[in-house]
């Protein structure tokens, strides 16, 4: 168990002024509905990620938050990372100007390998080390219909790396951004802008186009430095849909490029383009089948270190049916492609350079009702890959629901963490020393390196009580076998990854909502978990950790208020604590962001957003003296809709 570190206790003076806020604006709440969706709409919002089929959030056995497109508008977020932030049931650092850590339950880091996130269908992990490059994934936020954010296991329906959660971003169709939108904002630290025009096609569907462009200047370390660590990025896409939701054709893409600043050398040069087909067709008897394709082409190219092309194709195919009156089938199966080609540098390399992977996956979920309040599901996942070959993902789901307004569920989950090219083609030095013929590396990747696995049990209620009240609880349990470890080379100097260590996570998780007036909404979440690792009895690690270290905090929570103060005129207040992190050492921290919304005229509208306002500046991630510091500031955001 990591020890603890004492927090830092937040003065009362800094949050009092919140107070007095709330309670001035308050007065003014009564008259007008608040600009979003009543607590019944959103719980009758359909969701996916669950069951991978379209289903009322208040119906899935899940520990499922989502994230509307007027959240993401009154948070005054201006990159997918902030935007996440809205979701309770995940853990976010800001490390530094480009640099995020994310996670759901734990294993936190800038290398997070168990989170899977997708946007619009399209897996965004690299096959390098399973985790997410978020310096190039970018949407436009105006343009996301919801984010759908599961924690605990998805593998089921999604595979392998969907260990600990699943992140699912999914943009509007173009027939609900039709019209044009122009948008300007910056700050001291960020710039951005953005254009989109959406229209009509003779052929009766539906188009838009965007074009947007952001950067982030570098952050102050504490150590009075710069963290060279800022960036640029332009990126322009489109979107076409025929049809409606249920039945019809889509095909969209995007294309980027950008500059990432680094200490010691050049900017690091990214780009990238992406293609996407996709066909729903209800079917005679009214099943539905969905297709799915994609082509995915990322560049980067790190100064003195490696410079990668990845070229990916993917294909998914699924059909769901009603079986009489009592049972629900969803079954499929897909086939992804990626062919890598690294240059190595020479502190490091991947070995063999160029590599081609392949995935190959069948999966059926089935569920049953078992009485007019009771439903059993149970799902089963085969996928094959290059270096373990099949991994079994077995789910076992139970659902009651006692009356409309509830939901109590349980759940059984294995899913695993498959490995990845960091894993078992990592060497460094990239050209090393031989001695009696062995070459001698610092450290490689391990030969037998196998899949992390994790046993999870759930238990889950949700209930809207009242027609102003809604909460969600889990509680959870996560056994982690074979976690990575560096261990010495049995047959040569230096160290390679192998699997000798286990661990434990425990926990509650929970948020709820509050419509406390007409015109007042409150919403609040909390975390509270126990993440314990420990090395095998034969393990030889002297590093004291789990591979690439991790660093979770024993609790983090968030308490969101949206008042709107006048037609037109809106007030949003966020305030979020994290724990203190023990590796490396963190003093806990609270935030609070504010935003005044005001609508100049019926096409105009201007925000101004606080961040960090009451205090100067704090770290999120990393080593002192080192670690960037997240500091106040106030972003101007300009949004003009024709």
């Amino acid at each position: 168990m990591r020890p603890a570190v004492p927090p830092r206790a937040a003065p009362a003076q800094r949050l009092a002024p919140l107070g007095l806020l709330l309670a001035a604006f308050c007065a003014h709440a009564h008259g007008a509905e608040l600009a979003d969706l009543s607590l019944e709409e959103l719980a009758n919002i359909e969701v996916t990620s669950v069951s991978k089929r379209a289903q009322p959030l208040s119906d899935a056995p899940a520990s499922i938050y989502v994230i509307t497109n007027n959240d993401i508008r009154r948070s005054g977020a201006t990159s997918l990372p902030e935007a996440l932030r809205l979701a309770p049931n995940l853990q976010i650092a800001q490390v530094d100007a480009r640099n995020y850590a994310i996670t759901a339950r734990g294993f936190n880091s800038p290398f997070e390998n168990k989170l899977l996130v997708l946007i619009d269908g399209r897996t965004v992990y690299t096959p390098l080390f399973s985790g997410v490059f978020w310096d190039v994934q970018s949407v436009m936020l105006e343009d996301v219909e919801r984010i759908e954010v599961v924690s605990g296991p998805g593998a089921t329906l999604w595979g392998a790396n969907a260990v600990n959660g699943v992140i699912n971003i999914i943009t509007r169709s173009a027939a609900d951004t039709q019209g044009a939108l122009a948008s300007v904002g910056g700050s001291k630290f960020s710039r951005s802008g953005a254009a989109r025009y959406g229209g009509e096609l003779s052929n009766g569907g539906h188009y838009r186009v965007y074009g947007k462009a952001d950067s982030n200047e570098d952050l102050r370390n504490e150590a009075g430095g710069q963290s060279l660590t800022g960036w640029h990025r332009k990126q322009a896409g489109f979107r076409a849909d025929w049809g409606n939701p249920g039945s019809g054709y889509t095909i969209q893409g995007d294309a980027y490029d950008g500059a990432l600043h680094q200490a010691r050398t050049a900017d690091i040069q990214v780009s990238g383009a992406n293609l996407i087909g996709r066909i729903n067709r209800i079917l005679d008897g009214g099943s539905k089948l969905n297709l799915q394709a994609y082509w995915d082409h990322t560049e980067r190219n790190q100064p003195l270190a490696f410079a990668e092309r990845l070229d990916t194709f993917d294909l998914q195919a699924q059909h769901a049916l009603q079986l009489g009156s009592a049972q629900q089938l969803v079954w499929g199966g897909g086939y992804r492609l990626a062919r890598d080609r690294v240059d190595n540098g020479v502190a490091f390399g991947f070995l063999p350079g160029d590599l081609n992977m392949n995935w190959a996956n069948i999966f059926a979920q089935d569920e049953i009702a078992l009485s007019d309040k009771l439903k059993l599901t149970g799902g089963l996942k085969l996928e094959r890959n290059n270096y373990t070959g099949v991994e079994t993902l077995p789910t076992l789901r139970l659902a009651y629901k006692p009356n409309p307004t509830s939901l109590a569920w349980s759940a059984l989950s294995r899913s695993v963490r498959a490995p990845s090219r960091i894993d078992r083609d990592l060497f460094s030095p990239t050209n090393p020393k031989t001695v009696n013929g062995v070459p001698q590396y610092a450290i490689a990747g391990g030969p037998n390196f196998a899949s992390e696995v994790a046993d999870v049990l759930e238990v889950g209620y949700r209930a809207q009580p009242l027609a102003t009240l809604s909460y969600s609880v889990t509680a959870f349990y996560s056994q982690y076998r074979r976690l990575r470890t560096t261990e010495p080379n049995p047959v040569g100097a230096g160290l390679v990854f192998e699997n000798r260590a286990r661990g434990r996570n425990s926990g509650v998780e929970m948020w709820g909502n509050w419509q406390a007036l007409p015109r007042w909404r409150l919403s609040a979440g909390l975390v509270v978990q126990r993440v314990e690792t420990e090395l095998d009895a034969d393990s030889r690690d002297q590093t004291g950790t789990t591979g690439l270290a991790t660093s979770d905090p024993s609790n983090f929570w968030q308490l969101r208020s949206s008042i709107d103060i006048a037609e037109g005129k809106e007030l949003d207040v966020m305030m979020r604590h994290v724990g203190a992190l023990s590796s490396p050492a963190l003093p806990a921290y609270t935030a609070i962001d504010m935003r005044y919304g005001w609508k100049l005229r019926r096409d105009l509208e201007l925000s101004l957003l606080g961040q960090n306002l009451f205090d100067a500046k704090h770290a999120e991630f990393g080593a002192a003296p080192g670690r960037a510091l997240y500091e106040r500031a106030l972003y101007v955001k300009l949004v003009w809709r024709q």
